[in-house]
């Protein structure tokens, strides 16, 4: 991931050298095969190319000419799309190494760069090698601990202390916010919070995540003088795992009319690709085994309890919209499945 974001090619096992289209500093090296999205080369409309509810499946395709980076990009990016409406020919070809290409697709992804690679470069460069299986052992969350805690009085709460945790090879900190005193007689009001920066902290209006997040720190101080407790997991995984700079691309998709969900499909991107057994994990290693969830989705109930923790209890956290989220919400409730009206 490192190396993706460095722009570094990278070698997934059997496949051949792939250089990340967005981020390679050498915009010279060339290929006529690039590593694309189903969604992406459905656009493109490559022959033989099957629809693919999963839009971010791999996709290796050979265009008529040698493309360098600057000529692939608008192919990688349906952001571009508007700017750069004429592409192709191209045709779809196999792909004798799905599970390496897979992989390429996933590191893409939580390196927050697009989903798109020049096959075997010229030049190429020396690749840094990795296994498909690789993935899975780092993104285990047994590898998962707390790395400090400390006494922080918020606004909502002065009794309040929050606990670092880190994973190895992993920048990315979770932390988890403890409101009131810890006591196991009585389940915490836990709430998961993934990562906002445009909402948590510049106030967007385009979601409901800064309120959100307000709200439940509002009801955890509420639980906290009643003698209860809660505690908010703050998961680094923004744009619903996709990466900052892939949800502002998503924003200007919505800008030309789709919805959220579409937008990351056209980007190649799953719709969903958060980690809650790693909440999960967070719970286990703070004591807390029995918890009343507040979540409007009900896949966090059933990911959590499939990780062996206990929701007892599912509380609504439902907040007015605005004239800016109205669509992002009624996406949230028609398409993803969130108890909301």
């Amino acid at each position: 991931m490192d190396a993706l974001r460095h722009g570094w090619p990278v070698q997934v096992g059997s496949s051949p050298a792939l250089l990340p289209v967005e981020t390679a500093p050498n915009r010279a090296a060339a290929s006529r095969r690039l590593l694309i999205s189903a969604a992406r080369a459905e656009t493109l409309k490559l022959t033989n190319q099957r629809e693919a509810a999963g839009g971010h499946a791999p996709v290796l395709m050979r265009a008529p000419e040698l493309l360098d980076l600057t000529g692939a990009l608008p192919i990688a990016d349906p952001a571009l799309d508007l700017a750069n409406p004429l592409k192709g020919p191209f045709r779809a070809e196999p792909l004798e190494w799905q599970d390496e290409a897979v992989a390429a697709m996933a590191l893409a992804r939580i390196a927050g760069v697009l989903p798109a690679f020049l096959v075997d470069p010229r030049p190429e460069g020396e690749a840094v090698a990795l296994e498909a299986g690789d993935l899975a052992e780092w993104s285990s969350p047994d590898n998962l601990s707390i790395a400090t805690r400390a006494h922080l009085p918020i606004a909502r709460e002065e009794e309040a202390e929050i606990v670092a945790f880190r994973s190895v090879d992993d920048m990315r900190e979770h932390v988890a916010l403890i409101l009131g005193a810890p006591h196991s007689d009585r389940p915490p009001l836990v709430r998961l919070h993934s990562e906002c920066l445009t909402g948590d902290i510049f106030g967007s209006l385009k979601c409901d995540c800064g309120p959100q997040l307000d709200g439940a720190l509002g009801a955890m101080s509420a639980e906290a003088a009643w003698d209860g407790w809660g505690v908010l997991l703050y998961l680094r995984q923004e744009g619903r795992g996709i990466g900052l700079v892939n949800k502002l691309r998503a924003y200007r998709l919505q800008d030309e009319g789709v919805d959220t969900l579409e937008a990351n499909r056209r980007l190649g991107l799953p719709e969903e690709a958060r980690d809650f057994p790693l909440a999960a994990r967070m719970l286990d290693l703070l004591g807390v085994g029995s918890i009343r969830l507040m979540t409007n989705n009900l896949e966090k109930v059933v990911a959590l309890e499939d990780a062996g923790v206990k929701v007892i209890e599912r509380v609504p956290h439902e907040l007015p919209a605005n004239p800016h989220n109205v669509r992002y919400l009624a996406t949230k409730r028609d398409r993803a499945g969130h108890l909301l009206t």
